[in-house]
């Protein structure tokens, strides 16, 4: 039999590969695929950082399954989930005679909230898909922070407080900046800053890559929920006379929509990390 995997951050979970192990007897032959959503919207920084992770995560599941004796092989592929199957139906060799689809937990998944389990079972016809949900965050620990800063996000009150939180406890970070300028095409300067801030945290072993954005806080925050797992959220704004985002009431919204932790952080325009202006 030869079955076709689905999965990204998932794809370690213990619930997937048990799934993988039940079809063992007989002569069981295992594709995996880790599609890597590319934002809908937006210019990605580091996008390396995706990939890699996702390759990372890929090679200890087929060395997970390669250890109980089953012969995988997989790869990392750059769309959606729905595209990625369809092009692997119609290239893999033997055909693929069973999928199985691994997601987080529904109040977790993008691909739950986009539909993508009856899409599949669409696109597979009579191929049989049985739907695993594995809870990463309760089987590993790894929590999923989003960060909302634009211009402050350079400001040492944010990187320190990123620092602190990864340094108690497994996690990983999405920085989004949304455009100061939605008319131009190009933000340079926000593209500047946010690289800044990445390569800071990245230099320090912090697991953290980011996006310039939808110009309106609020909104890009739900985007980027809606693409992928988040767990918590840090909000850095300058103080309350200055900020559009809190006269927006950005931080009660946020908490009242996702029911997720939101922490704000007040940026000091004295401290900029590294000493230069943002």
């Amino acid at each position: 039999m030869h079955l076709l995997v689905v999965a990204n951050e998932t794809v370690t979970g213990r619930a997937l590969i048990e799934a993988v192990e039940r079809r063992k007897d007989g002569d069981l032959r295992v594709t995996v695929i880790s599609p890597v959503n590319q934002p809908e919207r937006g210019y990605v920084v580091y996008e390396d950082t995706r990939r890699a992770a996702a390759g990372r995560r890929l090679d200890r599941t087929l060395t997970m399954l390669r250890d109980e004796g089953i012969p995988a092989h997989g790869i990392v592929v750059e769309s959606d989930p729905v595209t990625a199957v369809r092009d692997a139906l119609a290239q893999l060799d033997p055909p693929v005679d069973e999928i199985v689809l691994a997601t987080h937990p529904q109040q977790k998944s993008g691909w739950l909230r986009k539909n993508v389990v009856d899409r599949l079972r669409d696109s597979a016809g009579s191929i049989p898909l049985e739907h695993v949900v594995v809870d990463v965050a309760a089987e590993t620990g790894q929590r999923n922070v989003l960060v909302l800063a634009n211009e402050t996000v350079v400001g040492k009150a944010l990187l320190e407080r990123i620092r602190e939180r990864a340094a108690r406890g497994k996690a990983s970070f999405l920085i989004i900046s949304p455009q100061s300028d939605p008319t131009k095409g190009e933000h340079p300067e926000a593209e500047r800053r946010l690289r800044r801030a990445l390569g800071e945290l990245r230099g320090g072993g912090i697991d953290a890559h980011g996006q310039v954005s939808h110009p309106d806080p609020f909104t890009a925050a739900m985007e980027a929920i809606g693409e992928e797992r988040v767990d918590e959220i840090i909000v850095s704004t300058f103080a309350p006379s200055r900020s559009p985002w809190l006269r927006k009431n950005l931080i009660q919204r946020l908490h009242d929509e996702t029911k997720l932790p939101v922490e704000h952080v007040v940026f000091q325009p004295d401290e900029v990390e590294g000493g230069v202006p943002a």
